[in-house]
């Protein structure tokens, strides 16, 4: 299905001697390649995606640190613009640790036809391609090195038919790896979204993200901050659990809107054990899907 993956080899080149985008080091004169793979030419790296595909936004949801919340924030926010009358599609781009299939409830394989591959639909029409979707069980873990994680991310945009889809959000691995820089340097990310908590290390792992952001030239939309707070379900105070706040000084500093404060909610772990997520009550991301329309 995948057999493309083939022409990688360990050692980050594509079998020929060539280097990848992940592993170029811009250093043509060394290269035996000689600065003929086009590597030096940056718009040359984008992807064409699968003649099936009409894409018409790509959101990358990103994160500096694991933990905080990307896939819950994806999730809201597909089911979000599909409430809203939006063709929604999904990219799981987190390889080595996909959740977006658990939270959708969906144990559909992938299937494909010369064409490409057709990503599988949740409960309420929104597509999705995850590894998951490829493995034989949910549980085999994904040992492969980075080139090749990179490659089948590179493939979820160039081989599965998205069709008619308005808005494609790409759950991203923690970090600044291997696949980040694959997503912005093959595909046309049109802006992301930066996740983050309320712990004093905000700062540093938001100026991380927007610092790759600013560096491959895509716009970063806003922020969310994921747990935010607790209300209590008896006196409906709110108590914030990892410490006051700091997302809007941070915002402030990088001239950046805050999109939405999430609190921490059972009820939202309970629907995504669940696989349920499409289920969700809450007005909490309502704005920065006002933001996407825009």
């Amino acid at each position: 299905m995948f057999e493309n993956l083939k022409k990688f080899s360990p050692d980050g080149s594509n079998g020929g001697g060539d280097p990848t985008p992940e592993t170029c080091t811009h250093d043509c004169g060394s290269c035996p390649s000689g600065g003929s793979c086009g590597s030096f030419d940056p718009a040359s790296l984008l992807e064409e995606s699968n003649p099936y595909s009409n894409v018409g936004k790509v959101i990358a949801v990103v994160s500096g640190k694991g933990g905080v919340g990307k896939t819950l924030v994806t999730s809201m926010m597909s089911v979000n613009m599909s409430r809203r009358g939006h063709s929604v599609g999904i990219m799981d781009a987190d390889v080595t640790g996909p959740s977006i299939p658990k939270a959708f409830g969906v144990t559909a394989k992938a299937e494909g036809c010369d064409e490409g591959i057709f990503p599988v639909l949740t409960s309420t029409g929104i597509k999705t391609i995850s590894v998951n979707n490829l493995l034989e069980n949910d549980t085999d873990p994904v040992l492969w090195r980075g080139p090749i994680i990179a490659g089948l991310v590179k493939q979820f945009w160039t081989d599965v038919m998205w069709g008619e889809t308005d808005y494609l959000f790409v759950d991203m691995p923690p970090g600044t790896g291997d696949v980040p820089l694959t997503v912005f340097q093959s595909i046309p990310v049109d802006g992301i979204i930066i996740v983050t908590s309320p712990q004093d290390l905000v700062s540093m792992v938001v100026s991380k993200a927007i610092k790759m952001a600013e560096m491959m030239n895509v716009p970063v939309l806003g922020i969310v901050e994921n747990y935010s707070y607790f209300k209590c379900p008896d006196c409906g105070k709110e108590h914030q659990i990892f410490g006051p706040s700091k997302v809007e000084e941070v915002a402030e500093e990088f001239g950046l809107d805050v999109l939405a404060k999430l609190p921490i909610d059972p009820a939202l772990a309970a629907l995504c054990d669940r696989g349920m997520i499409e289920a969700f009550e809450g007005d909490w991301l309502d704005q920065a899907a006002e933001k996407l329309e825009k």
